[in-house]
């Protein structure tokens, strides 16, 4: 059963933020909540999709096992972040596999709820589009990452979407295993190794799950140099 905090983030996501108060209750106080252990798989590819996920805690995992048997990393949400929205309604299987990474809870909002409630509050259908376009602009963004981005950039654009802090100094708990931080960012282990030694000198230490971040200002001017630069100033 959800909590009241269970509640309040999920009307936090944007599926839900956008809908009339009553409304999102009443979808909410129909749906369910499940957790899930470390490594539990939540879907499966080819699995019918019944389901809108609402991450309440924890991390999980999206993924699709390539024909060469490697798992390549779709996308990592954590609480307050919604996932499935699209297939639910396109009555087509789940075209990834869902796994906690970490123990988690999820609320499982019933797609047929939904697309009963639609008929008569079609604010919901554009609180669907306004979720999946959210999810667009994410994979959207990470095609950017891959194409301009260094792989010490990614990864120094990852530690900065975990500070809690704008300003000055922060230490931070990576969320999951480095294998899997690889993985999202389009990175083999070794290559993560090497980005996080170029790391050092623009002021970050790793040390076990911990990252120290001595100016958060210059790493984000990192993030944001043009890789071109050196070419252009040997102009």
């Amino acid at each position: 059963m959800a909590t009241g905090s269970d509640l309040e983030t999920a009307r936090s996501t944007v599926l839900f933020s956008s809908l009339p108060g009553p409304l999102a209750d009443t979808i909410l106080k129909q749906s369910a909540t499940k957790t899930f252990q470390r490594g539990e798989t939540i879907f499966i590819q080819g699995e019918a999709a019944e389901n809108i996920y609402i991450v309440l805690h924890g991390w999980v995992k999206l993924f699709r096992i390539t024909p060469t048997g490697a798992e390549a990393v779709v996308g990592v949400f954590t609480k307050g972040r919604s996932f499935g929205e699209a297939v639910a309604f396109e009555d087509v299987p789940f075209p990834v596999t869902a796994e906690a990474v970490t123990d988690s809870r999820l609320l499982l909002v019933r797609a047929s709820l939904l697309a009963t409630l639609m008929r008569e509050r079609p604010e919901i259908a554009m609180a669907i589009v306004s979720s999946t376009f959210r999810h667009l602009q994410a994979l959207v963004a990470q095609v950017e990452q891959l194409k301009a981005h260094t792989g010490a950039q990614r990864v120094a654009e990852f530690l900065l979407e975990l500070c809690e802090c704008g300003t000055g100094s922060c230490t931070i708990t990576l969320p999951y295993d480095k294998s899997l931080i690889a993985g999202r960012l389009g990175m083999q282990p070794p290559s993560l190794s090497r980005a996080f030694n170029r790391l050092e000198e623009h002021g970050v230490q790793i040390s076990h799950n911990l990252a120290t971040i001595s100016d958060i200002a210059h790493l984000r001017e990192y993030v944001l140099e043009d890789r071109s630069a050196p070419w252009r100033k040997a102009e």
